[in-house]
């Protein structure tokens, strides 16, 4: 019960019990699932709630950044803002560890140090081609349009902001994505993880979790342990390794680092994932640091989960 009382939460549900003596006990499970995948029409194949958006906006100047807010803020649309380009590819490097990325990013063309070009194309580098960039501009575009299309820009908009046009350039970004939106994915049956986790039943709650895509579990109780096992297979043995951080004897960034530094010739690129409570941005950091490609905190959703390994197992 306690491995299904877990489980349920996971799943944002909960779990009741009525029982009476000599007649017997009732469990009753309640989990609110999302609704079945349904095919539409094109022209109304793609209507986003702004209240689902999630926005980022890059832009030295303070003032545009709070009209950013303003005016998205009307519409409902969750605003993120950061002055510099240095600060928005750390951000987004830490989303993206948390499979949090931004629906929209709205850069500034002329900013010191990183300008809006540059700073989409280390962007790019960290989030692929999905997310949406618009930069935004006072001045003529024609003379960088080739240079910042290269590095991955959607579309122009001028200054100031208005929620309307940023929503339409939006759209139309997103449907010229769309042929293409289809992100590269492999079947997870079969596929051999290694899970470290110092704590029995979130290892078996884990091990549960894998079993639904039938995937194959190896456990090690502590970091020292997953990299002894690690070493003592050959390279591709494991496909994916399940981190946890805090353990005994060695802890998850130690491990990873460890598993890093061994001269296999997958060390470098077996995907290796946190799985853990700690869930502040210098926690992503640091995890991000020690080698690790994602960061899930806990607990951890099973869809998001099974979607990291599909996505990191494709690349």
């Amino acid at each position: 019960m306690r491995i299904t009382k877990s489980i349920v939460e996971l799943m944002n549900g909960q779990i009741e019990v009525e029982s009476e003596k000599g007649v017997g006990t009732t469990f009753i499970v309640t989990v609110t699932l999302t609704q079945a995948s349904r095919k539409t029409d094109g022209a109304d194949q793609f209507e986003l709630d702004p209240h689902e958006m999630s926005v980022l906006v890059i832009d030295d100047d303070r003032i545009a950044c709070g009209h950013a807010q303003l005016v998205l803020g009307h519409m409902g649309v969750a605003c993120e803002t950061v002055l510099s380009g240095e600060e928005a590819v750390e951000l987004v490097r830490i989303r993206h560890a948390r499979r949090e990325d931004f629906n929209l990013i709205l850069v500034d063309w002329k900013m010191p140090g990183m300008d809006g070009v540059e700073t989409t194309r280390q962007i790019r580098s960290i989030v692929g081609n999905n997310t949406p960039i618009i930069v935004l501009t006072s001045y003529n575009w024609e003379d960088i349009e080739r240079q910042a299309r290269e590095a991955g820009v959607d579309t122009f908009a001028s200054k100031p902001l208005f929620a309307g046009t940023v929503m339409d350039e939006f759209r139309a970004a997103f449907r010229k994505k769309n042929p293409g939106r289809v992100r590269p994915t492999v079947d997870l049956k079969g596929r051999r993880v290694l899970l470290a986790e110092d704590v029995e039943v979130n290892a078996e709650i884990m091990m549960m979790v894998l079993s639904m895509r039938e995937m194959d579990v190896d456990h090690a109780e502590n970091g020292k342990i997953a990299v002894e096992m690690y070493r003592n297979h050959e390279a591709g043995y494991y496909d994916a390794v399940l981190m946890d951080m805090r353990m005994p004897e060695m802890d998850g960034l130690e491990a990873t680092r460890t598993i890093r530094a061994t001269d296999q010739e997958d060390a470098k690129t077996i995907p290796i994932i946190a799985i853990t409570a700690n869930a502040f941005d210098e926690d992503v950091q640091r995890s991000m640091k020690a080698g690790l490609n994602a960061h899930l905190s806990k607990p951890v959703e099973p869809d998001l989960l099974f979607e990291t390994l599909e996505e990191l197992l494709a690349e």
